[in-house]
C-alpha cells in the first residue's frame, strides 16, 4: 500500500531533500566570494548579519551567507569544510526538523550551521549532548568556530556554581547534557529573586542523540527533594493537646469552610504544652503547623463519613459518591494527623520540591531540533508527541557495509560459542571486531570466554566518560578486539586503522536483537562510516528474550524434529523478517506506554506551567499589591457562598461570615451581622472587600510602603512554594493508585483528569487563604527575609522518584 501511495504522490522525504538542495546550491554558488575575504573581513560578517535582523530581516533570508561564512570559518579554524549534505542537515536543523545522518556523517559540524544562525537572534541557543565529556569536546572543540566569528560559547556542567552556570547561560551559545539544562529549569522556578535565575527564556535547542533523550529517556522524572527531620512523634503530641481542647474557648470553627483557628486562650495552651514562648515565631512554626492539622482532623474530618480506616491505613471517602478513592492522601500534613488521631502508623510526608519529564521540558522551547543516525523507526512518536519531522539525509559517499543475515542457534551457550570462533578466525586477520551485548553480565562472559582462548581484548560498560571514547574510537585499528555495552562510547567516531580497509573493515557483532530496531541500527552503523568497508551480523538463540518473547517454541520444535545440534546454526531472511515483525510490535507497544504516561504528565505539566509562570509574575514586579488583592477577593466570596449558599436570606449563617471575616482579615469584632443584614451576596462582598482594603492602607501607611512590598513577596512566596509542593504529592500519590479505578469500569485518566482539576483548585484557593490572612494579620517589625521552605543544602536532585521525606511547613503569624 505504501508503495503505491509513493508512486503517486512521490517520496516526502525525497521531495523536501531537493527543496533544500536548492538552497546548499545557492551557499555552493556564493562560497568562492567569502573565500577571497581576509580574516577581519569574515568575523565583520556576524555584526552585519545582526544589524539586517534588527532592522527586519528574517534568519531565513541570511541563511545562505550565514552558513557560508561557517563554512569558510571552519575551514581556517579546524581545517574542514561542510560537505553539500552536511549543509543540508543544517537547513533541516534550522527548520525545527530531526536530522538523520548516518554514524560517521560529522553530525557535530552539522550542527555548527543552525547554532551559529539562531544565536545571531541574542536569545540564546542550547545545545544537548548526552554526557558531560561529549558537552565538553563538542563546546571546545566547535567553540573555536564561533570565537573565530566573534560569539560567545558557555558550557553548563553538574557542580558549577551560581555565577559560572548565569555566566553560561548569558553566552551566545550554551553546550550541556539534558540533565543539567533540566534541573535548572527547576531550580529557576525555586529561585527568590529573579537576580538568582540563570536561564533566559527556552528558545532554541539543538538535542544530539535526540532519541536517546527524547525516546529512551523520555518518562525519566527530574526530580529535585529536599531533606528534613522525621517528626511522627510531633503529630501524636499535637493530637494529644488538641483533644485536651475546648471549642469557643480555645478554638473556632468554620465547617462550611473547614478553618479552624485558636483563640487566645488556645495559644496560651499551646505554648504552655510545648514550653514556647511564642507561638507565632519562626521558631515553632512547624509546631503551630501541626497544631492547626491536628484540630482539623479532630474537628472537621469524620471518621466513616470523611474517610475510613481498613487494614491500618486511612482511605478517603468521596463526598459525592460514598466510594473510597483508591491511591488519594490529604495534602500539606492532614493525612498524617488523621492517622495520628486514630492512633495507627503515621506515613512520612514526602518531600519532593520540583519535578519534569524531559517530555515536558524540551516541548516548552520555542523552536526544537535533533540529530541522531537512527530516529525514522521513531518517526511517529517524534511527529505526534513533540511535532519533529524526520529528514534522512543522504550519506557523503555511497554506503559500502554488508548487513549479513541473523544466524540462529538452538542454545545461549551454543551462540556464544558461535561468536567465539568467529572473533578467533577473523582475528588471525588482524581484522578489527566490535561485539555488542544488550548487558553488563553478557558482556563480561563473552571476555571470560575470550581470555580462556587468549584473545586480547577490551571491555566496555557504558559509564560515559573519556577514556571509554578514547577506546572506542581506537575500535577500528588492526587486530582490536573490543566488546561493548550497545550505548558504550555513543556519539564517538570509529576512524578506521591503516591496512584495514583492504581487511574487509570493521566487523560488528551483534549477541542479541534488542527489542527496539533503532538501537540495533546503531551498532550497526558504527561500521561502514564515510564509504568505508565494513560488515555487520547478529547471533541469535532461542534462548534470548526477545526470541523467546515471539514465537521462539515453534523454530525450536522444527530445529529438534530436522535433528539441528547445539551448535548448529539457521541462517534465514525469513527469520530476520519475523524478528523485525516482532521488534516492531514491541516499538508499539513501547511507544503506547510512553504515551499514555505523557497523558498523565501534561495534567501536571499545565498546573506547573500556570504556578511557575503567576511565580515569575510574583519576582520580576516591582509592586504586586494588584495580586495580593486578587488573592483577596476570592477568600471572601467563597466564605459568603458557603454560608449563604441558601435562596432563602433568612437561612444565611451572617454569624459564621462575620466571624471568619474577622479572624482572618480584620481586626476583633470589626465586622457584625448587623452590618451584613439585608444585602445581597455581591453587596455583602464588596463591602467586606472594602473594608479590607482600608485597613490593607492603613497598615501600609502605619509600617511604610517598602517593608509592606516586600513582605507581600515574602508571604507570596512561601505560600506558593509549600503549598505546590505539598500538591505534588497529592498527585504522585493520587497517580500511584488511580489505576485501581478501572476496577470500578471508570477510566483511570479520566478521573485522574478530573480529580487532579478539583485538587489544583483546592491548592489555589488555600494560597490565597494564606496569604490573605498573613497579609492583613500578621505583625510586621522589621524586614522580612525571603526564605526557601526548604534550606538549599538539604536539597538534592535525581533522575528517579525520590523516596518520601518529611515536609517543613509555612509560618503562620501571630493574631492582633
Amino acid at each position: 500500500m505504501l508503495g503505491i501511495v509513493k508512486k503517486i504522490f512521490g517520496d516526502t522525504n525525497e521531495r523536501d531533500v531537493k527543496r533544500l538542495m536548492k538552497t546548499v546550491e545557492l551557499i555552493n554558488k556564493i562560497e568562492p566570494d567569502f573565500e577571497k575575504l581576509s580574516d577581519e573581513e569574515l568575523k565583520a560578517k556576524t555584526a552585519e548579519f545582526r544589524e539586517r535582523i534588527e532592522q527586519g530581516a528574517t534568519a531565513e533570508e541570511v541563511l545562505p551567507e550565514a552558513f557560508a561564512t561557517v563554512r569558510e570559518a571552519s575551514k581556517r579554524v579546524l581545517g574542514k569544510r561542510h560537505y553539500d549534505v552536511q549543509m543540508l542537515g543544517g537547513i533541516a536543523l534550522h527548520e525545527g526538523k530531526i536530522a538523520e545522518m548516518k554514524t560517521g556523517e560529522g553530525k557535530t559540524l552539522v550542527g555548527t550551521l543552525p547554532v551559529y544562525l539562531n544565536a545571531l537572534l541574542g536569545k540564546g541557543v542550547h545545545v544537548v549532548t548526552v554526557n558531560d565529556y561529549l558537552a565538553q569536546r563538542d563546546s571546545g572543540e566547535m567553540g573555536q568556530i564561533y570565537n573565530f566569528l566573534g560569539m560567545t560559547v558557555g558550557l553548563n556542567l553538574a557542580n558549577m556554581d551560581h555565577a559560572a552556570k548565569q555566566e553560561a547561560y548569558a553566552c551566545d551559545i550554551t553546550y550541556g547534557t539534558n540533565n543539567e539544562f533540566g534541573f535548572d529549569y527547576l531550580r529557576d522556578n525555586m529561585v527568590l529573586y529573579k537576580e538568582q535565575m540563570v536561564q533566559r527564556p527556552l528558545y532554541f535547542c539543538i538535542i544530539d542523540e535526540v532519541d536517546s533523550i527524547l525516546v529512551d529517556e523520555a518518562r525519566t522524572p527530574l526530580i529535585i527533594s529536599g531533606q528534613a527531620q522525621k517528626s511522627t512523634e510531633l503529630y501524636f503530641a499535637a493530637d494529644r493537646f488538641v483533644k485536651s481542647l475546648n471549642v469557643e474557648e480555645d478554638y473556632t470553627l468554620d465547617i462550611k469552610v473547614k478553618s479552624v483557628a485558636l483563640t487566645e486562650n488556645g495559644v496560651s495552651k499551646a505554648e504552655n504544652f510545648f514550653g514556647l514562648e511564642n507561638l507565632y515565631d519562626q521558631e515553632s512554626v512547624t509546631i503551630n503547623h501541626h497544631i492547626v492539622q491536628a484540630l482539623k482532623a479532630n474537628a472537621i474530618m469524620r471518621l466513616d463519613v470523611d474517610y475510613v480506616v481498613a487494614d491500618g491505613e486511612v482511605l478517603i471517602v468521596d463526598e459525592f459518591t460514598g466510594r473510597l478513592m483508591a491511591g488519594r492522601r490529604y495534602s500539606d500534613g492532614l493525612h498524617q494527623a488523621i492517622e495520628a488521631k486514630e492512633n495507627i502508623i503515621v506515613q512520612n510526608e514526602s518531600m519532593t520540591l520540583a519535578t519534569i519529564t524531559f517530555q515536558n521540558y524540551f516541548r516548552m522551547y520555542r523552536k526544537l531540533a535533533g540529530m541522531t543516525g537512527t530516529a525514522k523507526t521513531e518517526e511517529e512518536e517524534f511527529k505526534k508527541i513533540y511535532g519533529l519531522e524526520v529528514l534522512q539525509i543522504p550519506t557523503n559517499k555511497p554506503n559500502q557495509r554488508v548487513d549479513m543475515p541473523d544466524v540462529v542457534y538452538k542454545s545461549v551457550k551454543g551462540k556464544f560459542h558461535a561468536v567465539v570462533d568467529e572473533i578467533l578466525e577473523r582475528n588471525k586477520k588482524n581484522q578489527p571486531i566490535l561485539v555488542g551485548t544488550v548487558s553488563i553480565e553478557n558482556s563480561e562472559l563473552l571476555s571470560e570466554m575470550l581470555k580462556r582462548k587468549g584473545v586480547r581484548h577490551k571491555v566496555l560498560n557504558a559509564k560515559y566518560h573519556a577514556e571509554e571514547a578514547e577506546i572506542i574510537s581506537r575500535a577500528g585499528e588492526a587486530g582490536a578486539v573490543t566488546i561493548a555495552t550497545n550505548m558504550a562510547g555513543r556519539g564517538t567516531d570509529i576512524v578506521l586503522g591503516e591496512g584495514v580497509a583492504e581487511l574487509g573493515g570493521l566487523h560488528i557483532i551483534g549477541t542479541e536483537r534488542h527489542e527496539s530496531r533503532r538501537i540495533d541500527n546503531q551498532l550497526r552503523g558504527r561500521a561502514g562510516r564515510q564509504g568505508d568497508p565494513g560488515s555487520t551480523q547478529f547471533y541469535l538463540s532461542l534462548g534470548d528474550e526477545l526470541m523467546k518473547r515471539f514465537g521462539a517454541d515453534n523454530v525450536l520444535n522444527m530445529m529438534e524434529r530436522l535433528g539441528f545440534e547445539e551448535d548448529q546454526p539457521i541462517e534465514s531472511r525469513m527469520i530476520s523478517r519475523a524478528i523485525e515483525s516482532a521488534q516492531k510490535r514491541v516499538e508499539g507497544n513501547n511507544f503506547d506506554q510512553r504515551k499514555v504516561v505523557l497523558q498523565y504528565d501534561d495534567v501536571m505539566n499545565q498546573q506547573r506551567a500556570i504556578i511557575y509562570k503567576q511565580r515569575r509574575e510574583v519576582l520580576e514586579s516591582e509592586n504586586i499589591k494588584e495580586i495580593v488583592f486578587d488573592m483577596i477577593k476570592p477568600v471572601i466570596e467563597r466564605v459568603v457562598e458557603a454560608h449563604c449558599g441558601d435562596d432563602i436570606p433568612e437561612n444565611w449563617e451572617l454569624d459564621e461570615v462575620a466571624e471568619y471575616v474577622n479572624n482572618n482579615l480584620l481586626e476583633e469584632n470589626t465586622l457584625s451581622r448587623d452590618d451584613l443584614w439585608g444585602k445581597e451576596k455581591e453587596e455583602m462582598v464588596d463591602m467586606i472587600f472594602e473594608k479590607v482594603t482600608n485597613r490593607y492602607h492603613s497598615r501600609e501607611e502605619m509600617i511604610g510602603e517598602e517593608m509592606v512590598r516586600e513582605f507581600e513577596k515574602v508571604i507570596v512566596l512561601r505560600a506558593v512554594d509549600s503549598k505546590w509542593m505539598d500538591h505534588i504529592d497529592a498527585m504522585d500519590q493520587l497517580r500511584q493508585g488511580i489505576h485501581l479505578r478501572a476496577y470500578g469500569g471508570t477510566d483511570p485518566l479520566r478521573e485522574y483528569q478530573f480529580e487532579g482539576f478539583e485538587m489544583f483548585h483546592a491548592m489555589i484557593a488555600s494560597i490565597q487563604e494564606e496569604v490573605a490572612t498573613y497579609i492583613m494579620k500578621a505583625q510586621i517589625e522589621s524586614n522580612q527575609e525571603r526564605q526557601a521552605v526548604v534550606d538549599e543544602d538539604k536539597i538534592s536532585t535525581s533522575g528517579e522518584p525520590a523516596a518520601p521525606k518529611k515536609k517543613s511547613a509555612p509560618s503562620r503569624p501571630r493574631r492582633k
